[in-house]
């Protein structure tokens, strides 16, 4: 599965718990404008609201052919979240805990539907970001030293 667009901030600001897949409702030239790599998943979140809908809030698709794109589209409209009735129940629960959130993680293409990936979060403390930078640069190092003998 090809990722159209991915999140790495969010893996750098959040411990995923748990991951989730997801239909997306999409118009017809927003399916286009995935399919080309025109999405931006930075700031967006996921909501649930009180009709129990999972809802992609903040993702930006802009329209596929400016010039064509109807007077009235909104690139960061609400998009609906397709999920079994049980996984929305799991998911209530889960958003209303203390300190979890719903962050869209990947979208991506599977047999020809777009689909993304979420997951549910924990919020990373100053300290943990630092610590993962400090991996991450020591594994850049020995990776270079390696490479080099």
């Amino acid at each position: 599965m090809k990722a159209l667009s991915e999140s790495k901030k969010a893996y750098f600001d959040y411990q995923i718990l748990e991951k989730f897949e997801a239909g997306l409702v999409l118009l017809g030239t927003e399916v286009k404008a995935i399919k080309t790599g025109k999405i931006s998943l930075k700031g967006s979140y996921i909501i649930i609201d009180k009709n129990n809908e999972v809802q992609l809030t903040g993702c930006h698709i802009p329209p596929y052919q400016p010039g064509n794109a109807p007077l009235d589209y909104n690139p960061e409209r609400l998009r609906k979240l397709l999920l079994k009735k049980k996984e929305i129940m799991y998911l209530i629960g889960k958003s209303r805990e203390k300190g979890l959130t719903l962050v869209p993680l990947r979208v991506y293409s599977k047999k020809g539907k777009i689909k993304i990936e979420f997951g549910i979060a924990k919020g990373k403390k100053k300290v943990d970001k630092r610590e993962a930078i400090k991996k991450k640069e020591f594994r850049r190092k020995k990776d270079r030293l390696l490479k080099e003998s």
